[in-house]
């Protein structure tokens, strides 16, 4: 038989536009920064893309000044068509300036360029579009007579999607007439940077969106500032913690998107070729560097064994290499910090006693990469059945009812999505209503829609973005 290899398609790193240094966005310029210099490292070959000055705390004291200054002159009391002229100009140029920021994005975080240019990049576009359209609207929203802008967000985004969360956290708190002083990832900062260029290109007024790149210190400047209003945090559970630490007892509005250990729920009804491609994307997708991810299988006993054949032979087809390569599925792990943390859970899945199969895909020489693992036998006390992996590793568990379903789906201090795989209607409704997740699909997984708000329970954070509901949290009302 005759197999046939792809041949490489890579994309042109060259319509990155990669420049050697990045500077801090304060006040509608580009300021250097106080702090100590960052590299950032391209993930997929460990190489130096370039310096990035970093903010200090006068750098982030200058920043929430200048996003008061605007919110008290210009921001706040624009009225909201004109705002939503700005997010609508926001809006188009990133998706004219869409190839750039994709390759970019792919450069700096090792997810497959086809997933930052078919997927991150459009979607934040289509969060600027989506709330353009609410800025004139908020007063017949159903908020009550006259809702009013906070003033200053602080806004700090996780390194799995970088211009993504930044589009999820700026684009309802300018819609709404709020200022921003937003910190990247401290390994992911370029697009964040570059979409400052993009304010700049809108004639956004300066001051209303502020970027201030550096580590957990810089962010905790942010949360701690006197000056801001309102913490927008997506990112780790522990992160998160200390966040609502440190904001309890202020006037401080807060919301928090943290981590999450979801189920993917398969019946003895599925269509199992369709849910096969449904657990591979809850759990393989962006390297499974996704909070809602699908880390969980939980299959019926009596389609468990042909389900687990399907899905390891659809694995065997993933592609892992070059993140820039079209042809690429699985791209490289974020950094070497998070390639060590996989390691160390998927070895406590071995001395647990479960079952590891690797893909048989060859793994590159150079670069953070892991191969996409499926463990069987999981027993519900094992770590890796508990713990976020945040990498490309599903644990498979069974069950006999849907009770006993619930029971295990539920099993978990996170609560941020599940996923139901079967063809009965009122199986989907019964199974929805008991599940403890912010969002639940049936049979499909990671559909997003700036529509529709996104949030989680318990451990996995409080508050909504997106939609109507997302609006409010940006809002006196």
């Amino acid at each position: 038989m005759t197999v046939w290899e792809y041949a490489p398609a890579p994309e042109s790193r060259a319509l990155a536009n990669l420049q050697p240094n990045y500077r801090p966005f304060i006040g509608g310029e580009f300021v250097d920064g106080h702090g100590e210099p960052l590299t950032s490292i391209n993930p997929a070959t460990e190489e130096a893309l370039a310096e990035v000055s970093t903010a200090s705390t006068s750098d982030v004291d200058a920043a929430v000044r200048a996003a008061r200054t605007a919110f008290d002159t210009v921001w706040g009391p624009m009225p909201g068509s004109e705002r939503a002229k700005y997010l609508f100009r926001i809006a188009r140029l990133v998706q004219e300036r869409s190839r750039e920021l994709a390759v970019l994005e792919t450069l700096d975080n090792g997810k497959p360029i086809k997933e930052s240019r078919d997927s991150d990049v459009p979607t934040a576009a289509a969060h600027f579009f989506y709330h353009a359209g609410w800025a004139d609207k908020l007063d017949y929203a159903g908020y009550g007579p006259d809702p009013r802008p906070l003033g200053v967000a602080g806004q700090i985004i996780p390194w799995n999607f970088p211009l993504l969360m930044l589009a999820w956290k700026i684009a309802p708190a300018l819609a709404t007439g709020n200022t921003v002083v937003l910190k990247p990832a401290e390994t992911t900062p370029l697009t964040a940077l570059v979409f400052a260029e993009i304010c700049q290109q809108a004639d956004l007024p300066p001051g209303v969106v502020n970027i201030v790149p550096g580590a957990g210190d810089i962010g905790a400047s942010i949360v701690e500032h006197p000056g801001i209003d309102k913490i927008a945090f997506t990112g780790s559970t522990t992160v998160g913690k200390g966040i609502q630490h440190a904001v309890a007892g202020t006037p401080k509005r807060l919301t928090l998107e943290l981590g999450g250990k979801a189920a993917n729920v398969v019946f003895d009804d599925a269509p199992l070729d369709q849910a096969v491609e449904g657990i591979v994307n809850g759990i393989f997708f962006n390297q499974g560097h996704v909070c809602c991810a699908g880390s969980r299988l939980l299959a019926q006993e009596s389609v468990a064994e042909e389900l687990l054949g399907k899905l390891r032979a659809r694995v065997s087809t993933l592609r892992l290499g070059d993140p820039l390569d079209k042809n690429t599925d699985v791209g490289a792990i974020n950094s070497a910090e998070q390639l060590a943390r996989i390691r160390e859970l998927t070895e406590s899945g071995d001395e647990d006693g479960a079952q590891r199969w690797t893909s048989p895909c060859p793994v590159p020489d150079r670069g953070f990469f892991f191969p996409p693992t499926v463990f069987s036998g999981v027993e519900q006390s094992m770590r890796i059945a508990r713990e976020e992996i945040f990498g490309p590793v599903l644990s498979v568990l069974t069950f006999r009812t849907p009770d006993e379903a619930v029971a295990k789906a539920n099993n978990t201090p996170y609560g941020l999505s599940a996923g139901l795989w079967t063809e009965k209607g009122s199986r989907i409704l019964w199974l929805a209503d008991r599940m403890r997740a912010g969002v639940v699909w049936a049979n499909t997984f990671n559909r997003f829609d700036p529509a529709a708000p996104f949030g989680g329970y318990q451990e996995s954070g409080f508050g909504r973005e997106g939609g109507r509901t997302g609006l409010e949290a940006y809002l006196d009302v």
